[in-house]
C-alpha cells in the first residue's frame, strides 16, 4: 500500500457506502477537497459530515496513523486544524494540541480490493503500455475526452519552453520564432543543435544580408563548425572564404562541428541538408511570422515552407562527398512535423500574449487538419486499437506513453482510472 494510491480514493470517493470514524461516527463526503501540490496538509478545502456535523477544513492522508509522527505533524501548526485523519492502518490515535482527538476513517476495508489489485498489476506490467491488454475496452467518449485534455497539456508544455525564451529575450517574439524555426528543421537528432546555432547568428543579424543566400549560408554553415575544415569542392571553399571575412567583421566564434549528428539517420536529414533549406527559407521567405500569422489556410503555410536546399546539395549529402542526383526539397511530412513541433504552439503562444482567441483557435484547427504522426508510439497505440485521427490525437497519444505509459503514472491517466475500476 503507498499513499498515492489512498490519494487516488479519496479523490475520486471511491469507498465503500456508510464508512464511520474509528469512533463510529458516521461519515459523508461531500467535497474531498483540492489536492495540494506543496507542504502542508494533503488536501484542502474539503467539505464533510462527520455525524450532525458539517465540517470544512483540511484532511491529511497516511498508510498508517503513526506517520503522523514520522512526519513530525504533532510540532507543525498547519496540521492542527486537520478535520479528518484518512489512513489505510489506524495503529496510533492522534491528537491534537488542545488534546482533542482528530477523527480518524480506516479505509483498509472500507473499499474495493479488486482496485488495488488491478493497481499494482499495472505497476508490475512489463509491457510499455501497463495497461495494454485491457486498453481496447476504453469507450469511443473517453478516449475523445482524454485525448483533448492530453493534447492541452502538451501545448502547454510546448507553450512553457517558447514562454520562457520570450523571457530571455524580452518577448523579441521575431528571434524566439527563428529559433523554434531552427530547432523544428532539426528535428530530435540536431534539434539543440540547431537551436544553438541560431542563437549565435542572431535573425537581426541575418536580415541585414536578407538578399544575399551566399551570406546567409556561409554565416549558418560556419556558425556551425562545419566549414572549419578544407574542402576541394568549389561551394564549400566560397562559403568557407565568405565566413572567414565575416567571422572577422563580427567577431565571430564558430560551434564545434562534431555536436552535429550525421550517424544512424536518413542522409536527407543530415544536419548539412537542413541548415540549406533553412537558409533557403530565410531568404525566400522575408517576415515569415507575420505571412504566418495572417494566413487563413494552412495550405498557405506549407507553401512559404516548401523550399529546397542550393543546387550544391543535388548530388551531395556533406561536402565533397558526391552521391546520386536528386533535388533536396523539404517534403510534405518534413512540413507538418515542423507545424506540429514549431509553428502551430507558437501561433498559440502569441494569441494567449496578444489575447487573440482567434489566433488560438486557428492553430488548434490547423492541428486537426493535418494528418496523424506515424511514429514508434502511434504505431504502438495503432496496434492496440487506439488509432489517431488527425494531429491534435497523435500529439496526445506521445503526451500519454511518455508522460503516463512510461512513468506508470495510471491512477492519473483516464483510461488507467476507468480500467482500475472495472471498466474492462
Amino acid at each position: 500500500m503507498n499513499e498515492e494510491f489512498l490519494y487516488y480514493l479519496w479523490t475520486y470517493k471511491l469507498l465503500k457506502p456508510n464508512p464511520e470514524t474509528t469512533s463510529g461516527e458516521k461519515i459523508k463526503i461531500i467535497s474531498p477537497g483540492l489536492k495540494n501540490p506543496d507542504s502542508g496538509p494533503d488536501f484542502f478545502n474539503a467539505m464533510i459530515d462527520i455525524g450532525a456535523t458539517r465540517w470544512a477544513g483540511n484532511v491529511e492522508i497516511h498508510v498508517n496513523s503513526s506517520d503522523w509522527f514520522k512526519h513530525n505533524h504533532q510540532i507543525n501548526p498547519a496540521y492542527n486544524n486537520i478535520i479528518l485523519h484518512v489512513v489505510f492502518n489506524d495503529d496510533k490515535p492522534v491528537y491534537r494540541k488542545n488534546s482533542e482527538k482528530i477523527p480518524t476513517l480506516e479505509i483498509k476495508n472500507n473499499f474495493n480490493p479488486v482496485i488495488f489489485e488491478n493497481y499494482i498489476a499495472f505497476l508490475n506490467s512489463k509491457n510499455n503500455i501497463p495497461c495494454q491488454n485491457l486498453i481496447k475496452n476504453i469507450k469511443h467518449f473517453d478516449k475523445l475526452s482524454w485525448f483533448d485534455s492530453l493534447m492541452a497539456e502538451r501545448l502547454e508544455k510546448k507553450s512553457d519552453e517558447i514562454l520562457a525564451l520570450l523571457e530571455l529575450t524580452k518577448n523579441n517574439f521575431l528571434q524566439v520564432f527563428y529559433q523554434r524555426m531552427a530547432r523544428g528543421m532539426g528535428y530530435t537528432a540536431n534539434s539543440d543543435t540547431m537551436e544553438m546555432l541560431a542563437s549565435s547568428v542572431t535573425l537581426n543579424l541575418l536580415s541585414k544580408h536578407k538578399d544575399n543566400l551566399v551570406q546567409i549560408e556561409a554565416l549558418l554553415f560556419g556558425q556551425s563548425g562545419l566549414l572549419a575544415y578544407a574542402y576541394k569542392d568549389k561551394y564549400p571553399s566560397e562559403l568557407k572564404k565568405e565566413y572567414d571575412f565575416l567571422k572577422n567583421k563580427y567577431k565571430f566564434q564558430p560551434m564545434e562541428g562534431s555536436l552535429w549528428r550525421f550517424m544512424r539517420m536518413r542522409p536527407v536529414s543530415f544536419p548539412t541538408i537542413r541548415i540549406s533549406q533553412f537558409a533557403n527559407i530565410i531568404y525566400s521567405s522575408s517576415g515569415l511570422l507575420n505571412k504566418i500569422l495572417e494566413a487563413e489556410r494552412i495550405q498557405d503555410v506549407v507553401s512559404l515552407l516548401s523550399t529546397s536546399a542550393s543546387t550544391y546539395w543535388d548530388n551531395h549529402y556533406q561536402f565533397d562527398r558526391i552521391a546520386p542526383g536528386r533535388t533536396k526539397k523539404l517534403g510534405l511530412s518534413s512540413i507538418n512535423i515542423i507545424l506540429i513541433n514549431t509553428i502551430i504552439p507558437f501561433i498559440f503562444v502569441y494569441g494567449k500574449h496578444k489575447n487573440n482567441y482567434a489566433l488560438q483557435d486557428k492553430a488548434l484547427n490547423w492541428l486537426s487538419m493535418i494528418k496523424p504522426e506515424s511514429n514508434s508510439i502511434t504505431r504502438e497505440f495503432n496496434n492496440l486499437g487506439i488509432v489517431a485521427e488527425n494531429a491534435m490525437q497523435s500529439q496526445a497519444l506521445i503526451q500519454l506513453k511518455n508522460n503516463y505509459c512510461i512513468k506508470k503514472q495510471c491512477l492519473y491517466c483516464r483510461f488507467g482510472h476507468v480500467l482500475l475500476i472495472g471498466g474492462d
